[in-house]
């Protein structure tokens, strides 16, 4: 599987180069709990996303966190990361099929 950057075009792009630059230098930050939650997508569309073993699901660390500094205005705001991200792989895969055609 070839190892490609993340197009910082597509919409989410800044969140999953964001969270790679995290995991990268070993930061376990809330962009990098969103890339980890869909690092099997990503994984299959030719990112590398290290690998990075916790205690609880990536989905529920990830909200904890935001809880903890949003309160009530947690579960918004996941819903709108989860679609970003979403929203990111299914443009990233919609161009990779163009360019394949």
């Amino acid at each position: 599987m070839k190892d490609e950057s993340p197009e910082r075009s597509l919409p989410g792009g800044e969140l999953v180069q964001q969270g790679l630059a995290d995991l990268a230098a070993g930061r376990l930050t809330e962009l990098a709990l969103l890339v980890l939650i869909a690092a099997p997508r990503l994984k299959r569309l030719g990112i590398q996303v290290p690998d990075h073993a916790r205690p609880l699901p990536y989905e529920h660390e990830l909200y904890a966190r935001l809880d903890q500094r949003l309160g009530t205005a947690a579960h918004s705001y996941y819903n709108s990361l989860i679609r970003r991200i979403v929203s990111y792989t299914r443009a990233l895969e919609h161009e990779r099929s163009r360019s394949c055609s």
